[in-house]
């Protein structure tokens, strides 16, 4: 039986492409995983692979693989649909109350931690940046090529200088959300909060952070379009975002100017998402765009993120003299969603590379927690103090 299409699946970690669907068939309640469980089934060697396809061959009809497709797809679909779920969940953030610091009195006690320190997570109301949104001109990268226009906000340090210039971090959002999923759209935001307090306290250096729509489609405002759109963002952030953000804001970054390589600035470029935005930082971020990127960091990745070994053989074949500046990774233990699949895809990289080192550019943090925004924006406090330092 010959399988020319490529199927990408949200099965506990795993993505099956050609034979492994095959393989599937036979090994189904093996492999047809439920987010409760997210446990990987041990794969048959080649040779058995062979041997379950010409099983498959002699006796099974195109109905019944039809049936299989669409137990398959059913699948899939309830499972997309519970990380949704849990995703827009609303949650209460857990602070660190231990500090008692002063709101106003500028001391940078920024670390990196369990908890968010509650100064840190506190509104400013002076000295505080600001939020735009920007339209540009990209392309439907996942249909006919055709000519759109999206939308990203974009962060803007208190006291942001043209004059000046600032590193960039690519913030991206998960399955069930879009450019605002992160809430940058106003002045309760937490990343803004985050960020302004990091910045107001001088912990960090000030960066620019954009939050784009992850779907390289022309379907990208619909929340339930065709996830495989997200596949296709690594077009787009190299041939339409970044060169708009860095030829309308002032970045180190000079992709507006003619004969400007990319790479000569990947140091002071991060990409950062959550769930579905994690496996786009490691697929795409890292696997795709390490000649442009530098800082990574994924939070909660889904299961569509490439395993360990499939990363280090990537970036050893595509980019081997490009250096990882660093790469944190947070998890909850409780997540359901998609712990199994962060783990397979990040937690043993320092043993399967040298190129990463845990304690130098690198970082697994796991910690009590599921599928949701107390994870996330503890992982986007975490990482502002990482990237770009």
């Amino acid at each position: 039986m010959t399988h020319s299409r490529v199927f990408k699946k949200w099965y506990g970690g795993a993505i099956m492409h050609g034979k492994e669907v095959a393989r599937c068939c036979i090994l189904a309640a093996a492999l047809m995983v439920t987010f409760t469980g997210c446990q990987t089934a041990s794969e048959p060697a080649d040779d058995a692979v062979s041997g379950s396809e010409t099983i498959l061959e002699s006796t099974e009809t195109p109905e019944s693989e039809e049936k299989e497709r669409e137990s398959m797809q059913e699948t899939q679909n309830d499972m997309i649909a519970e990380a949704v779920r849990q995703e827009t969940a609303s949650v209460d953030l857990e602070t660190d109350d231990s500090q008692n610091a002063e709101p106003d009195k500028k001391a940078p006690t920024a670390q990196i931690s369990d908890l968010i320190p509650t100064k840190y997570i506190t509104r400013r109301f002076s000295e505080c940046g600001t939020i735009e949104t920007i339209s540009y001109t990209t392309y439907d990268y996942f249909g006919d090529g055709s000519e759109i226009e999206k939308y990203a906000n974009v962060y803007l340090p208190y006291g942001y200088d043209e004059q000046k210039k600032y590193n960039v971090l690519y913030l991206m959002h998960g399955i069930g959300g879009d450019e605002n999923e992160w809430g940058m759209t106003g002045d309760t935001s937490r990343v803004k909060i985050i960020m302004d307090n990091l910045i107001y306290n001088e912990d960090i250096e000030p960066f620019i952070v954009v939050t784009p729509n992850g779907r390289s489609g022309a379907d990208f405002a619909n929340r339930s379009s065709d996830y495989h759109s997200f596949y296709e963002f690594g077009k787009e952030l190299r041939n339409d975002l970044i060169p708009y953000i860095e030829s309308h804001y002032a970045t180190y970054g000079q992709s507006g100017e003619n004969d400007y390589d990319m790479k000569t600035d990947r140091a002071h470029r991060a990409m950062a998402g959550l769930s579905m935005g994690g496996m786009q930082t490691i697929n795409i971020g890292m696997c795709e765009c390490l000649d442009i990127i530098s800082y990574f960091g994924a939070f909660s990745a889904a299961p569509t993120s490439y395993k360990g070994e499939d990363i280090v053989k990537t970036i050893d074949t595509q980019f081997p003299d490009e250096e990882i500046l660093y790469f944190y990774n947070i998890c909850g233990t409780n997540d359901s969603i998609a712990y199994q699949s962060a783990s397979t895809a990040a937690k043993e990289l320092p043993q399967l590379s040298g190129r990463f080192k845990d304690g130098e550019n690198y970082m697994w943090q796991e910690l009590s927690g599921g599928h949701d925004f107390r994870i996330w924006y503890l992982g986007f406090y975490n990482f502002a103090q990482k990237v770009f330092d």
